[in-house]
């Protein structure tokens, strides 16, 4: 049977329990199992290498990517420590974007300057920069599309199929397995940071490497547990719950994005809006072919100096200051001293991230509300 993406995020793990019928499975806390006998363990020996729960919520997410096995780790950020961990040796080459999260400069710069693998960051939205770079001869090129904040797109078919010898990583995260689908567009692994749309709530933290390759996946399996990067059992199961409704959650979001983009178009105090569903944005023809939907996420610029994007956020009611994005709840959050502030100021300045920039995720709240909300705080700065 040819099971949708709604029906594989409610449905999996459902009715597996045989012991007492459980619909919901069950949370296996247990750090160790007994074994039959010696030198006879059962396929569950201690849960830093392989648990129940966490099986189920890798087995979800991995039919998700369409990918053939998942390894759910501790955070975002060691998700992709664990693939510079495995797969790279410290004169491989590992080619990033520029404007990337900016925890993910700081691993990737940090990895580089400690001897671990080479890093170059380039704007992989430049199609002659990509190719001059491939004669680096990188041994793997990590993706982020749209990026984080500006949301550049990069043509992930296209890329993908430059060389066949490198390894093509693409973070997911604001996209979600419902919008994009890396590995079926060329990709090698899928990376997300599960805390924000794939768990949706903001009360947790976990990441996940996706791979359609059983050789790659099992290098990643053997280094997770040799980490101690794995995911806890109650993580799983939260994160399991929240993969539950992340279909109506992740739509509603977007339409209610689609109305405020509406509402910012007409702002006269935005200098530059960023936002990929835009007919103006540069990678929209890209996006259309590639992405089923557009997100909820959005930048823009305000006119003026510190103490106009001082009031304006002093005067929002209903976004939150804060980092992190895809919960129920709309955020908002200033890059260049929060998500972004380890990157060097040079290295901000050159991905565009200026200090007038603003990200916003847009939750599950009444979209009226929240255009009146911002209609209110673009009047204080009149």
């Amino acid at each position: 049977m040819n099971i949708k993406k709604s029906t594989i995020s409610v449905r999996s793990g459902l009715n597996s329990d045989e012991q007492h019928g459980c619909v919901v499975p069950p949370i296996t806390l247990s750090t160790t199992y007994n074994f039959f006998g010696l030198n006879q363990p059962r396929p569950y020996d201690y849960s830093r290498r392989k648990n129940p729960t966490r099986d189920v919520a890798q087995q979800t997410l991995s039919d998700l990517e369409y990918g053939k096995s998942a390894i759910m780790t501790s955070s975002g950020m060691s998700a992709i420590y664990l693939i510079c961990s495995a797969l790279l040796e410290p004169n491989d080459l590992l080619i990033a974007p520029y404007d990337c999260y900016g925890g993910t400069y700081r691993l990737l710069d940090a990895l580089n300057k400690k001897g671990a693998c080479k890093v170059l960051f380039i704007d992989q939205s430049d199609t002659q920069v990509l190719l001059k770079s491939l004669a680096y001869k990188p041994k793997l090129i990590f993706i982020e599309t749209p990026s984080n904040p500006m949301l550049r797109i990069v043509d992930i078919h296209t890329l993908c199929n430059f060389q066949k010898d490198i390894l093509y990583v693409v973070d997911n995260t604001f996209m979600t397995p419902v919008f994009q689908n890396p590995l079926i567009l060329g990709a090698d692994l899928v990376v997300h940071s599960c805390s924000k749309y794939l768990n949706g709530h903001s009360d947790l933290i976990a990441g996940v490497v996706i791979s359609k390759d059983t050789h790659i996946s099992e290098k990643l399996t053997w280094w997770g547990n040799t980490l101690g990067i794995t995911g806890s059992a109650f993580d799983s199961y939260q994160l399991l719950r929240g993969m539950r409704t992340l279909m109506p959650r992740v739509y509603q979001q977007q339409n209610n994005t689609k109305n405020i983009i509406a509402f910012c178009q007409k702002q006269p105090q935005i200098n530059a809006l960023y936002y990929p569903g835009l007919p103006t944005h540069p990678g929209y023809n890209i996006v259309c072919k590639q992405q089923s939907g557009f997100g909820s996420i959005f930048s823009f610029e305000l006119k003026g100096a510190k103490n106009v994007l001082l009031q304006f956020l002093r005067s929002l009611k209903l976004f939150t200051l804060a980092e992190s994005f895809g919960g129920v709840e709309s955020l908002i959050a200033h890059p260049a001293t929060m998500t972004h502030a380890a990157m060097p100021e040079n290295a901000r300045k050159r991905a565009g991230i200026s200090d007038m920039l603003l990200r916003v995720s847009v939750g599950l709240e009444d979209s009226d509300d929240l255009i009146t909300d911002l209609e209110q705080a673009f009047a204080s700065i009149q």
